[in-house]
């Protein structure tokens, strides 16, 4: 169980590497890269688990009447906001520029994490 957990948080840091490194918007400010990647997947995996289902809840009409592509804004919010707060709150340089960038790193992390969990995760 806690091995699962340890290769999940790795896939989303490694996930969030790839957006760092192919979206000019998102970077990562301080000498500490490694260690703003590892807050920042905790961050990012607690906001999934609280907030992401609620706003999917409040959200449903807009998600239905869009065809599912709503979940798009919804997982680049996510992602921007697990930014904010691990720059505001936990002081935590890892730093996405406007809605563009937080979009497109939505979707090279939800990609990554797909492929690297489909060969890492045996479920």
């Amino acid at each position: 169980m806690i091995l699962k957990i340890i290769i999940r948080w790795i896939i989303i840091v490694a996930a969030l590497f790839a957006a760092e490194w192919l979206i000019d918007g998102i970077y990562v400010d301080g000498t500490e890269g490694w260690i703003a990647f590892s807050v920042m997947a905790v961050v990012l995996g607690l906001v999934n688990a609280i907030i992401r289902p609620i706003l999917a809840f409040f959200s449903c009409g807009c998600i239905v009447l869009t065809l599912g592509l709503f979940i798009l804004v919804i997982n680049a919010f996510t992602l921007w906001l697990s930014s904010w707060i691990a720059v505001n709150i936990l002081h935590v340089g890892f730093i996405i520029d406007g809605f563009w960038a937080a979009f497109l790193g939505a979707l090279v992390v939800s990609i990554v994490s797909f492929v690297l969990s489909l060969v890492l995760v045996d479920d």
